[in-house]
């Protein structure tokens, strides 16, 4: 847009020539404050007389978040400048918070320098590896994301993947299609077992969701332990290799991180029972894609259920396309009707938190990529 309502004067935020990047802009602190200390210093509520209103960035494909009007017309925000990808540079110089709304931009990569008074940013993602840059990671800026609203739709969603395979379901519709009437047989998915990648809010809603039919399940995660509520049994990433031979399912709920990329290799497909189902609604290089072809091609995997591709969308040439086994999804297994506005209300209420200087939801620990004691 080519301009936006400047709180504090009236004036209007006019879109001219990118400014010029400020040296050491986006440092944003020491990084040994505490998480309120950081966000305090652009909190109206700390010093009132002292601090103007922060300014608000709103990160946007060119459809902005629902429930807008509210928080341009709330007095503790100075501006609220909205802006697409191109428009980022004009927009971040003197802003305090910014909300990353366009979902898997890597838009501030590419801007930082602009990000000269940042001290919060939001994503309205659960995952954040398309934010966990250098100059971000390193500053002082708090990142604070959507942990939380995809637990259940993702369950849900992973759930009827288990079932689509248990009960043939591609089978069912294309006979269908083709007009063949054809008995099968289906399998049971009580007392099959599950391996969830991934100890967060959306592994532990899967495990419960797969308990709650009958399922035995354990976890992978950064910390071996037994008798976790939900997981039960929880083996190591490292020691990935040990658990996978006694899945029937392996679900793959685990951030992107620099220990989790390519954790799904041929080594570990070979693993695998050849009756096992491969389920991925994490992050497409979870695992190597060229890998998983060729084990279904070769028959040493029964199926796999994606949600989520190195390359988005997938483009019309993947061999996935054709790969036997395969059940293809656009990212969606977490977006439910309501989403968006869920999304908006946890930004909504971390925004009221920044501004009167209180302890943030979500924080990401930034050196590790999710949320600590996730």
């Amino acid at each position: 847009m080519d301009s936006r309502r400047t709180a504090d004067t009236g004036r209007k935020f006019s879109a001219g020539s990118p400014p010029v990047p400020t040296a050491g802009a986006g440092a944003g602190g020491t990084g040994n404050e505490t998480v309120r200390e950081r966000l305090g210093h652009a909190s109206v509520a700390t010093a009132p007389s002292a601090r103007r209103p922060p300014d608000l960035v709103v990160l946007h494909a060119g459809e902005p978040p629902p429930g807008m009007d509210a928080v341009e017309k709330d007095p503790r925000v100075g501006s609220v400048r909205h802006a697409t990808a191109a428009e980022l540079p004009r927009a971040l110089p003197g802003a305090d918070a910014l909300l990353v709304w366009d979902l898997f931009s890597d838009a501030l990569t590419a801007n930082w320098a602009f990000a000269d008074r940042l001290r919060w940013v939001h994503a309205a993602t659960a995952g954040v590896d398309h934010l966990m840059f250098e100059g971000l990671v390193d500053s002082g800026v708090v990142v604070t994301n959507s942990r939380g609203v995809f637990d259940q739709p993702m369950a849900e969603y992973v759930l009827g993947l288990v079932l689509c395979f248990a009960k043939d379901f591609p089978a069912t519709v294309d006979l269908r299609r083709r007009r063949v009437w054809r008995h099968r047989e289906t399998e049971r998915i009580a007392g099959r077992h599950a391996l969830v990648v991934g100890t967060g809010g959306i592994g532990r809603a899967v495990a419960r969701q797969l308990r709650a039919v009958g399922m035995t399940v354990e976890g992978v995660g950064r910390v071996a332990r037994d008798g976790d509520p939900d997981l039960g049994r929880v083996t190591a990433s490292p020691d990935i290799h040990d658990a996978l031979p006694r899945a029937d399912y392996v679900i793959l709920a685990a951030p992107l991180t620099d220990a989790t990329r390519g954790l799904i290799d041929a080594a570990a497909l070979g693993r695998m029972r050849a009756t096992a189902r491969l389920v991925n609604v994490g992050r497409g290089p979870l695992v190597v894609q060229d890998d998983l072809v060729e084990a279904l091609r070769r028959g040493d995997l029964a199926g796999a259920a994606l949600d989520v591709f190195e390359t988005e969308p997938l483009p019309e040439t993947s061999p996935l396309w054709d790969a036997p086994g395969v059940i293809v999804s656009p990212h969606m297994s977490g977006d439910a009707a309501g989403w968006r506005d869920e999304l908006f209300r946890l930004f909504a209420d971390n925004l009221d938190r920044f501004l009167d200087g209180r302890e943030p939801r979500n924080v990401v620990d930034k050196r590790r990529g999710y949320v600590s004691g996730s």
